[in-house]
């Protein structure tokens, strides 16, 4: 099956389910929920796919042995990245931008761990990105480890298991099974649309905080004589 390129063909899951079978799958399940240099895989769209095709017969592998797997994958992948938080620490918020390595992520899954505390484990799997940086947040914060492997595996059970067994319910209806290629170019789609939004938010918060310091904001002239604070991309937040 040939499913249509909307982007780089290693990043296609069924290209990458049909290239590296269950062993890719699971690789890529572990770097993403926890390895810095996965949080640009495609793990909704991959998981899904992997439970399409193992209905409709194009992957050899019992759905609920494959679902194990992912799970202990998933929660594996949260137990390196809360482990490689807790020893590298404050430093992760000093590192430097990299072509792999942004900042912003970093801050983004931080606030997102601020927000939901311990709950955010479960509602991070199923956000692109902050998956795979709130783990290491976590030990970064230091997290009570029991509280953390609860949620932990709470959060890997219903992306891991959930996404791929909702792709293999949806797999059975006729038309699904019919339009199977439409419907995994819809998938990447869905999942891309997550990242857009976020792009396109942070790139209008930026022009916004360029223009506070290119033009100033109330309250920088009330005290006469006294130097504005440094605004703008830098300042302090």
């Amino acid at each position: 099956m040939n499913t249509l390129a909307l982007g780089p063909s290693w990043l296609d899951p069924d290209h990458l389910i049909q290239t590296f079978g269950p062993i890719g799958v699971l690789v890529i399940v572990f770097a993403e929920s926890g390895l810095l240099i996965g949080f640009f895989l495609p793990g909704d769209s991959l998981l899904f796919t992997t439970g399409l095709l193992i209905t409709t017969g194009k992957l050899d592998m019992p759905l609920w042995l494959m679902c194990t797997l992912i799970v202990a994958a998933a929660v594996l992948g949260d137990q390196v990245g809360y482990l490689f938080g807790r020893k590298v620490g404050p430093s992760l918020f000093k590192r430097p931008d990299s072509k792999l390595f942004k900042q912003e992520n970093v801050e983004k899954a931080h606030e997102f761990f601020e927000k939901h505390g311990p709950k955010s484990l479960i509602l991070a799997r199923f956000v692109p990105i902050v998956r795979t940086f709130t783990p290491i947040i976590a030990g970064v914060s230091r997290m009570n480890y029991r509280l953390f492997i609860t949620f932990n595996i709470i959060g890997g059970v219903l992306w891991g298991a959930g996404v791929t067994i909702l792709g293999a319910l949806l797999g059975k209806i006729d038309f699904v099974h019919q339009h199977i290629e439409m419907i995994l170019v819809g998938i990447v789609l869905i999942s891309v649309v997550p990242i857009v939004i976020e792009v396109l938010r942070s790139r209008s918060q930026s022009k916004k905080e360029q223009a506070r310091g290119d033009h100033g904001t109330p309250g920088d002239h009330d005290a006469p004589g006294t130097p504005n604070p440094p605004r703008g991309r830098h300042a302090k937040r």
